[in-house]
């Protein structure tokens, strides 16, 4: 991830690139980004490549799990 300095008035201007931080971070999907920033930009969220040296197992199917949300997360009635 980079990071570059900019001033705007009395005209555009843009320095050098810097390195903020770098990983072994997922290249983003079409033209959706892999990463998000937070309201205050003060911190990052990256989705990071799978570290399992082996593939899954097993996989668990969950049934009705709309009902168990509806259950868990009761919406407002007004």
């Amino acid at each position: 991830m980079m990071a570059v300095d900019i001033v705007t008035q009395p005209a555009f201007s843009a320095g050098r690139p810097k390195l903020l931080f770098e990983g072994p971070y997922l290249l983003s999907a079409g033209n959706l980004p892999a990463y998000d920033v937070s309201r205050d930009g003060q911190r990052f969220l990256m989705v990071e490549e799978s570290r399992q040296e082996q593939p899954p197992t097993q996989i668990n199917v969950v049934l009705n799990w709309f009902e168990e949300l509806k259950r868990l997360a009761p919406t407002a009635t007004k």
